[in-house]
């Protein structure tokens, strides 16, 4: 049913002398403020410290009210005001050059970036964080993280069409890492697949760093009409403020925003506010209904309800509008009637959008969420005051300039240190001859085999089929491909083919080691993942996971990978159109190495194909294709596969960056899959050639036979190096017989080494008994039934 007024006419305010709690007391109003400067507000407690909180009193020139605190504790809490990050983050902005702007239709600063993919389409993507409310309450906090993203991607005007979800969890055996695990999978598919979006893909890693304090990154992709961008603004003196989608409740209070603001303590956080619950049906029509109301032109802004709700949706439309705003908030549809106006003010309950309609559209806007069945409530209007007026039953409880809660609030340029184990970390090496000497390397062909068998047999690079089974990835009818490819791609017009790639990835061993080079190496891996496949780089987003701000350890990780990521993007040509950072992620004490998580730079890279059908899929396809190996193998293996699974070492330096080559490589890779020249491509990362080769045959069913001598002598490596190396700007392509002179000049031309190590092969090179098999000459023989079992089992084995 559609409300256009609170039906409780009769409810009376509930009492509101705190801003989360009731205490009988008349209301904390504007007037009440100013004329007891001396009443004590329970600001620590919401988060504040004592200089933020006289600050407030300066700007207001009296006390707050307690519904003026509750909006400034959340709306300046680290998670909704990047306040620690804020200077830093501007280095984005700063190092992107016009060229890199050419697609770019809306950057930072919106809820999601906006970038053209051609022929009057566009795109828009963002990663965000729900990371310890899926530790509090697994199921709903990563449910609600799926909601959230997906409803920044509505707000811009996209229909969204698919999700992915970067997940790190602790060790896979630990007593309490079940309870997490399938919690967060099961509210992740359970959200995704009712809303029907196909989730194309993502990662899962497991590490003892993240035990107290998992990550869930989810990321959502929107499709749209260059005509259809919408933004977050409140314009145009006496348009109506309109509240539409499902009742605010008492569920999510202060959650997000004060929760993703705190440190933890003894695994739990020190204020533990309800985690939000999500009603994916509910999102479900709000989505139809969003749209519906675009394509009406009823809409003159729009805003997202997520972390601070109400809090945050009218200071930020009223501080990116032109003059100010009035909201009667008793005319705010409740679930709970006993609510105060703190806590509507601060509840983050899901489902919800707050529009800016003419009164001229009003009835139109009230047909479509009518015939949606989606309640709405008219609340205020557009003035041009320059001030966020709230009134609770007549009685003026907020009046504040709008900018200051939602733009202006602190901004630190906190203290940061190179800490002082870093040195030691970097020179404990299991690289060269210095590691040789300290831990066994395996040397013969058994040896070579048994610990390909063991890393992919490993939980960070087993399959994760346990999971992605759980998702829908192919719902609507667009998934090209997904999950185990490289990059997840999705056609965004039938009638051309038009489609883009998405690829997330980070790895927080090798940020652990060098937190700038472990950024620039997340960031390449996924430009490289996307190029595989055979899509144009385009547009970045990421979520940057760290520990405590106040920490000056994991200050400096933190800023040293925002300047390695933005001087990446710089030299790779590709812009950040929006993202997240992740604070207070740890469990330990500030100034010890374990004292955060591995600090996790995620980034995602989206690309462009003018033609999904010539995309390019992980595996080989057909038998008698050459194999090319291409790019520089060096005898890398600090923060690898092989150092974690077989020796339990994390230390030495991540390996070299070499971004001049990875977009050469994005170029060769690009034009390859253009022009017809490979069948398949697989990247080279973590467990280096050998997993890869193994992922690659295992991917269709068809083995291969490869031979090492050539590139043992080429790059002067040994066998063992040449398998599990971990050096970057390296791809493993198919290329039909038919085709490798025109490959070969094409590497040439792009200054690719390019080497020829062997062929596909379905005959059963390990005994026709056996079936097909992964070669490696003169070393040993897998049949891939053999690669399969040890792969598939893992995951299934400890979660099943």
């Amino acid at each position: 049913m559609t409300e256009t007024m609170n039906p409780d006419e009769t409810r009376t305010p509930a009492a509101d002398s705190g801003p989360v709690a009731g205490g009988g007391h008349a209301p904390d109003t504007v007037e009440h403020a100013a004329a007891t400067p001396d009443q004590a507000l329970p600001y620590r407690e919401l988060g504040l410290k004592d200089d933020e909180y006289q600050r407030i009193v300066d700007l207001l020139g009296r006390r707050p009210t307690a519904a003026e605190l509750a909006m400034y504790s959340v709306m300046w809490s680290e998670h909704c005001s990047y306040k620690s990050s804020k200077i830093h983050l501007r280095q984005f902005g700063d190092k992107t050059t016009e060229q890199m702007r050419e697609h770019l239709m809306v950057g930072m600063g919106e809820n999601a970036g906006v970038v053209d993919i051609g022929d009057g389409w566009a795109v828009t993507f963002k990663i965000e964080s729900h990371n310890h409310p899926s530790f509090v309450e697994p199921y709903q906090g990563a449910a609600t993280g799926v909601g959230g993203i997906v409803r920044d991607i509505m707000s811009m005007g996209a229909r969204p069409v698919a999700v992915m979800d970067a997940l790190r969890f602790g060790a896979i055996d630990h007593p309490d890492t079940a309870r997490v695990v399938h919690g967060v999978v099961a509210g992740v598919g359970g959200y995704g697949n009712c809303l029907g979006l196909p989730n194309i893909g993502g990662e899962v890693v497991f590490d003892p760093s993240y035990q107290g304090n998992p990550l869930v990154n989810a990321l959502c992709l929107g499709v749209l009409r260059h005509d259809d961008v919408h933004l977050a603004n409140a314009s145009g003196v006496g348009n109506l403020v309109v509240l539409f989608g499902a009742r605010t409740g008492g569920d999510g209070i202060g959650g997000a925003s004060i929760l993703a603001s705190e440190t933890f303590v003894d695994g739990v956080p020190s204020k533990r506010p309800s985690v939000q619950v999500g009603d994916p049906f509910m999102e479900k029509v709000l989505i139809e209904c969003c749209l519906e109301l675009f394509g009406a032109g009823v809409v003159e802004g729009i805003q997202d309800l997520g972390a601070a709700g109400i809090s945050c949706a009218t200071s930020e439309l009223a501080s990116n509008g032109e003059g100010g705003m009035h909201v009667d908030l008793e005319k705010v549809l409740l679930r709970d009637p006993t609510l105060t106006a703190g806590e509507i003010l601060m509840s983050e309950s899901q489902e919800r959008m707050m529009a800016v309609v003419t009164p001229a559209n009003l009835d139109r806007f009230l047909a479509i969420t009518g015939k949606w069945d989606v309640e709405t409530a008219v609340i205020g209007e557009v003035t041009d005051t320059g001030r966020l007026t709230i009134d609770h039953f007549g009685h003026r409880i907020v009046d504040v300039e709008p900018r200051t809660v939602a733009h202006d609030g602190p901004v630190y340029d906190r203290p940061y240190a190179r800490p002082a184990w870093q040195d030691a970390l970097q020179a404990d090496t299991i690289s060269g001859p210095a590691g040789a000497a300290r831990f066994a390397r395996p040397q013969t062909g058994d040896e070579l085999r048994d610990t390909l068998l063991r890393l992919l047999a490993s939980p960070n690079l087993a399959s994760k089929a346990w999971v992605t089974d759980q998702y829908d990835r192919f719902v609507q009818g667009n998934t090209a491909l997904a999950q185990p490819d490289d990059a997840g791609v999705i056609r965004v017009d039938e009638s051309t083919g038009l489609g883009v790639a998405l690829a997330t990835d980070g790895n927080g061993r090798y940020a652990k080691l060098d937190p700038y080079a472990g950024a620039q190496l997340a960031l390449s891996e996924a430009y490289r993942n996307v190029a595989t496949v055979g899509a144009r780089p385009r547009a970045v987003t990421d979520c940057l996971n760290f520990g405590s701000p106040e920490d000056p350890d994991a200050m400096w990780q933190l800023v040293q990978s925002i300047t390695g990521l933005a001087d990446a993007c710089l030299e790779l040509g590709v812009p950040v159109t929006g993202g997240n950072v992740s604070l207070y992620n740890g469990t330990g004490e500030p100034g010890q190495i374990d004292s955060s998580i591995h600090p996790t730079p995620v980034a995602g890279v989206l690309g462009v194909l003018d033609d999904v059908a010539r995309v390019v899929p992980s595996g080989w396809r057909a038998p008698g294709q050459a194999i090319y190996l291409l790019g520089t193998t060096r005898g890398e293996l600090d923060g690898s596969a092989w150092a974690d699974v077989v020796h339990g070492h994390l230390g030495g330096l991540p390996p070299a960056v070499d971004l001049a080559a990875e977009r050469a490589l994005a170029a060769v890779l690009v034009g390859a899959a253009r022009d017809g020249l490979v069948d398949a491509g697989h990247d080279l990362a973590e467990g280096g050639l050998a997993v890869a080769l193994a992922e690659a045959c295992l991917r269709y069913g068809t083995g291969a036979v490869v031979d090492l001598a050539g590139l043992c002598e080429r790059d002067d490596v040994s066998a063992f190096e040449a398998l599990f190396s971990e050096s970057v700007a390296r791809a493993l392509v198919a290329v039909p017989r038919s085709e490798e002179v025109r490959f070969v000049d094409l590497c040439t031309g792009r200054g690719v080494p390019a080497l020829r190590i062997g062929s596909t092969d379905d005959a059963g090179a390990a005994g026709e008994a056996d079936g097909p098999a992964l070669v490696v000459s003169g070393a040993f023989a897998v049949p891939l039934a053999a690669l399969g079992e040890a792969t598939r089992g893992t995951l299934a084995a400890h979660f099943a």
